[in-house]
């Protein structure tokens, strides 16, 4: 009997969704895109004004096409159910390509969790593959492709190998780039604080002298400071005037992908990729008391919206576990700051609110846990009344000066009764107006302003967000990939821009200078939301964009200048004569020839000797760098080759993964070739990945899977047989 056939991208996924249908729906994944430009060419083909992408289908995914097609000739129906966004209604636009039908034949359903109820709902309200959005993604895909395929090879060939350029990429670079220049250009300014104790006990700060308010950096030297601090000893103070006011702390708003990630990094420490690959895991399904179910809704959203449902479902839990009085009249409601939020989309949430974190810590991994607590709380919190406080301020008054105190009082908790509140109540004593105050203390403080700090990956996501740069898909992924080119470095939980960096914005600012402008690239963004929207023409905004780029190219290759890291030492090659240049290599600065690749002669920059001789020849033995550090190796190379480490070598790390040959530990090792993982009982067992293998079954073959990084995607692939699902 045919059955209808349900394609979606991910086999987890896929796995969640079989376990909510009867046995006449068979539920399979695409595993992703199954067609794409090609990796080595343009792939795009421009004739009379018209963009053609030239789509392959990827040879990994053969397998999978060739399993789609067969089924989809026997089922019943075929729907198409990939991510509701524009990523994965392309996808459901080149699977019906691969299966021979077109996008208007197919039955689309879309849905915000993965729910036996949302999947139900769905399957009875299809609609069809929406071209619109499909068009904006490809205009997306081809934009990318043209920045990356003729801007980077511009930059390698002026700049250095290994370089690359791209339209949120460069745009987010140059906001880096731009604070460390803010910080490195900035003088610092001094200023006086001044501090009092009134009573013995109530702390005040200056407020106002000679009857002028006072701001910060009012008090600019010590001598003014001084002349202020000695009136205030030989005056008399009074209680001027004692202010108490209401304030209201709003609730907040439940998450949408940017303030998940902002909020995971700055109270978790999770980095915007990790929560990503966390909340997939969430969406797509883990084991509940229900069985497998997704429990929160999808994670890549710009909207605040909230089903009605669920908010009646959250009103109804408030009331019953923390009392009316914390429960607003009427629902509470949010909207997007970004007006392109696609507000079809919903907040993110938990899907099941008797899915506690109390029940689901016997169900999910301490990492899943977290994340999943903190969008349980945030969504009940959004629900939840106003918190309301009682601010009391207290002014001291001399002849010539005044001191202000500040006290705070929590009158109703509301959302804190979840959230929980930090900060203690300050209680001020009760005085009265024009009731005399003894200075018990004062002392004036130096200060001097500080730069503004480098961005977090939570600030720059904020920043990305507000300007407009980028999409909810996009900050964890950008953000990866500077530091995987080395444009930037992570210290401290701070984006630090390399000196290359500095270079390629400068380069870029005056030749492409829309490139790495926020507003142009925010302007970019606009124009596809308004080809997903039907209000413009995708290959329009493709010439529009792409004949004076190119036109920029072809007069960069001629003006800009080489800026290749090769400076003259005043040497000349022992082997053929030209002249020493510095270079910067992978592993730090070394010295080469400048007739290379013809002479490939190079020397370490500086030789640092060591205390130790060479055992095998007697030559002292220097400091050389390496793939994995520093080493000891015989000054007479290239006659003695003689190396070893220049410290003991610490115990090779170790995985909670168990050997899928042995049940030995998965360790940490390093070779020639760099890192790869293999078995603590070497040599008896021979095991090895060049992936990082994890505590996760291949659902093909059930051997050990890996994670690593494929077409900028995370996935999990199996060490056997090569299965791949996405992260």
């Amino acid at each position: 009997m045919a059955k209808d056939l349900i394609i979606v991208e991910s086999p987890a996924k896929a796995r969640t969704i079989q376990n909510f249908l009867g046995k006449e729906y068979e539920v399979i994944a695409s595993k992703g895109h199954i067609r794409d430009l090609p990796k080595s060419s343009f792939g795009i083909k421009i004739e009379d004004s018209t963009f053609t992408p030239l789509y392959r289908y990827d040879r990994d995914h053969s397998a999978i096409v060739k399993e789609l097609k067969a089924k989809a000739k026997k089922a019943k129906t075929v729907y198409i159910a990939t991510d509701e966004d524009r990523e994965g209604e392309a996808i459901g636009y080149h699977i019906a390509h691969a299966i021979g039908k077109k996008p208007q034949e197919l039955p689309r359903i879309v849905f915000h969790e993965i729910t036996k109820s949302a999947i139900k709902k769905a399957l009875e309200n299809p609609r069809t593959i929406d071209m619109n959005r499909v068009n904006a993604q490809q205009a997306r895909r081809l934009l990318d492709r043209i920045v990356g395929y003729k801007l980077s090879p511009l930059l390698a060939n002026k700049i250095q190998r290994g370089l690359s350029a791209g339209r949120v990429q460069s745009a987010a670079l140059k906001l880096i780039v731009d604070r460390e220049r803010e910080i490195k250009a900035f003088k610092p300014q001094e200023y006086w604080s001044i501090e009092a104790v009134f009573n013995e006990q109530i702390p005040a700060s200056i407020y106002a002298y000679e009857g002028k308010k006072l701001d910060k950096l009012d008090i600019k030297n010590e001598k003014m400071a001084q002349e202020i601090v000695h009136k205030a000893k030989n005056e008399e103070f009074v209680v001027a005037k004692i202010e108490k006011k209401r304030r209201i702390s709003k609730s907040p708003a439940p998450f949408m992908t940017s303030t998940l990630q902002q909020t995971a990094s700055s109270q978790l420490g999770f980095s915007p990729k990790k929560t990503m690959n966390l909340a997939q895991k969430l969406y797509e399904g883990v084991q509940t008391p229900q069985g497998i179910t997704g429990v929160i809704t999808y994670m890549r959203t710009d909207s605040l919206n909230i089903a009605k449902e669920a908010q009646e479902a959250a009103r109804e839990l408030i009331a019953q576990k923390f009392g009316k009085e914390y429960l607003p009249d009427k629902p509470k409601s949010y909207t997007a700051k970004n007006r392109t939020a696609q507000e079809a989309h919903e907040a993110i949430r938990p899907t099941m609110l008797d899915f506690t974190p109390e029940v689901a810590k016997g169900y999910l991994n301490a990492d899943e846990l977290k994340l999943y607590t903190l969008i349980y709380k945030r969504f009940l919190a959004s629900q939840m009344s106003d918190a309301i406080f009682e601010t009391q301020t207290i002014y001291f008054q001399s002849p010539s000066t005044t001191f202000k105190a500040t006290g705070r009082k929590l009158l109703f908790d509301g959302f804190y009764r979840v959230l929980g509140n930090e900060d203690k109540d300050k209680l001020l004593p009760e005085l009265k107006e024009q009731q005399k105050a003894t200075l018990t203390s004062i002392e004036a403080k130096q200060h001097f302003t500080e730069p503004p700090s480098r961005y977090s990956e939570a600030s720059l996501i904020k920043t990305l967000e507000q300007l407009g740069i980028g999409r909810p898909s996009t900050y964890a992924p950008t953000i990866a990939l500077l530091q995987a080119r080395d444009y930037v470095k992570l210290e401290k939980k701070q984006l630090i821009p390399t000196d290359i960096a500095f270079t390629v914005i400068d380069v870029l600012e005056k030749h492409f200078p829309d490139i790495v402008d926020s507003s142009f690239t925010a302007k970019m963004e606009e124009e596809l939301d308004e080809i997903a929207h039907a209000k413009k023409d995708w290959q329009k905004v493709l010439k529009e964009f792409y004949d004076p780029f190119i036109a920029l190219i072809e007069k960069g290759k001629k003006e800009i200048k080489s800026h290749k890291m090769a400076e003259p030492i005043g040497r000349s090659c022992p082997e053929c004569g030209s002249e020493l240049v510095k270079r910067k290599g992978r592993f730090g600065a070394f010295i080469a020839c400048s007739a290379f690749p013809q002479c490939k002669y190079t020397e370490q920059l500086e030789k640092k000797v060591s205390d130790e001789v060479c055992e095998k020849c007697g030559s002292p033995m220097i400091v050389k760098q390496g793939p994995k550090g520093e080493f000891l190796a015989c000054s007479a190379y290239p006659k003695c080759k003689n190396t070893k480490p220049l410290a003991k070598k610490e115990p090779p790390k170790k995985l909670d993964v168990k050997c899928p040959e042995c049940g030995g530990v998965i360790v940490e090792r390093f070779s020639r070739r760099g890192k790869f993982y293999g078995c603590s009982n070497y040599p008896k067992c021979t095991f090895v990945s060049k992936f990082e293998p994890v505590d996760q079954k291949c659902p093909e073959c059930g051997y050990l899977m890996a994670t690593r990084t494929y077409r900028n995607k995370d996935v999990y692939e199996c060490i056997k047989c090569k299965h791949r699902e996405e992260q």
